[in-house]
């Protein structure tokens, strides 16, 4: 099938659809795949066979309904030490052994600058009631790492990915006001309600890239479509859904060579404190930020307090982007004590598993 319908990126019929299915399907949806269509003009049968398509050609790596892990589970970005020649061993374990671990990353600085010891980047999710600390202590001891730092989001001012939509705004493009932040309070769950957000979370098969994609996760639940559907719109009420997302595999390049990104940006500013809502506030309403928290870095990392993510194919564009956030900063009059930009290198991304029952078991497992 793949070899007769266009799975590149760049096919205006592709661009259409990714530019809209990326991440502009906000909370649960019952007909997702209607709303990609409307949203992006393509008629619904086309969306679904091109989604189809670059799945199964791996040009989209996954197609899921993602959660809002910081309302379901406690989480930090974690940056580690690794002696150098324990590097990718360590990146292999945290990538292919830990489904806690979400986005592994082996980052690096143009200079030698505070924190640029710590080369490997993570992700971290452990059920609510668990410990990062006791879980990162147990990675630790299992790759060799020498140290880690736990960075707990206080706030999130931005949350996305859109890389086709991203490719042609110009820097300095931001929305009209400020980002508003979003909380990271764990909510309440009833078990029937984590039994249909378990199921609903799991990648979608080709077969389930269809008009009614949760019929056979309805089953699964052991309840009605019209019961699942309710129970997870109560979800979306509750605030723990985030956006319906085909995934772009944006890190490795398609077969014929072709790439989403090529250089990705975890960009850091130190603004004074008392004034982190507004910093993030700022720095979040700029289109070109796919991620960006209020993270607390210390000492370690300059003070840090606001850190974003940036993805481009030119790294010159990227900086760009840094350069006119930078420049809106100081416009309005929020002092930067201290900025960097930690390159992405060899990376690995997938979702983390918030299960209980999965924590406990891989931790008897690895006593």
């Amino acid at each position: 099938m793949t070899s007769e319908i266009p799975t590149s990126v760049s096919d205006p019929i592709n661009a259409k659809i990714l530019a809209v299915s990326e991440d502009l399907i906000a909370g649960f949806q019952r007909h997702p795949f209607q709303m990609i269509a409307e949203k992006s003009g393509v008629p619904l049968e086309i969306v679904m066979e091109r989604i189809k398509a670059m799945l199964e050609a791996g040009i989209i790596r996954r197609v899921r309904q993602t959660m809002l892990a910081t309302k379901l589970a406690h989480g930090a970005l974690v940056a580690w030490k690794v002696p150098e020649e324990k590097l990718n061993a360590a990146f292999d374990f945290m990538a292919k052994e830990d489904p806690f671990s979400g986005h592994v990353v082996i980052r690096s600085t143009d200079t030698e600058v505070s924190g640029s010891g710590y080369r490997l980047w993570t992700t971290l999710k452990v059920p609510v009631g668990e410990s990062l600390d006791f879980h990162a202590t147990k990675l630790l001891d299992l790759t060799g790492a020498t140290e880690y730092l736990l960075m707990p989001a206080n706030g999130v001012f931005a949350l996305g990915v859109g890389h086709v939509r991203r490719k042609t705004m110009e820097p300095g493009e931001k929305a009209d006001e400020p980002a508003v932040m979003m909380t990271t309070v764990p909510a309440e769950l009833s078990e029937e309600e984590w039994n249909v957000l378990l199921i609903l979370k799991e990648e979608l098969t080709v077969d389930e890239i269809n008009k009614n994609p949760w019929e056979k996760r309805a089953e699964q639940a052991g309840v009605s479509l019209d019961r699942f559907c309710e129970i997870a719109e109560t979800l979306n009420q509750k605030k723990v859904i985030g956006r319906f997302s085909t995934f772009l595999e944006h890190v490795k390049p398609s077969e014929t060579g072709e790439r989403v990104t090529r250089f990705n940006g975890l960009f850091h500013w130190a603004v004074p404190k008392g004034r982190e809502i507004e910093g993030g506030s700022e720095v979040g309403r700029h289109f070109c930020m796919t991620h960006c928290y209020w993270r607390e870095g210390g000492p370690q990392f300059g003070d840090v307090n606001i850190m974003g993510v940036v993805h481009g194919t030119e790294k010159d564009r990227v900086l760009a982007h840094k350069a006119a956030i930078d420049k809106h900063l100081e416009s309005i009059g929020i002092p930067v004590s201290y900025t960097n930009v930690f390159w992405g290198g060899r990376s690995e991304i997938k979702p983390s598993e918030i299960s209980p029952k999965v924590y406990r078991e891989w931790h008897a497992k690895h006593a």
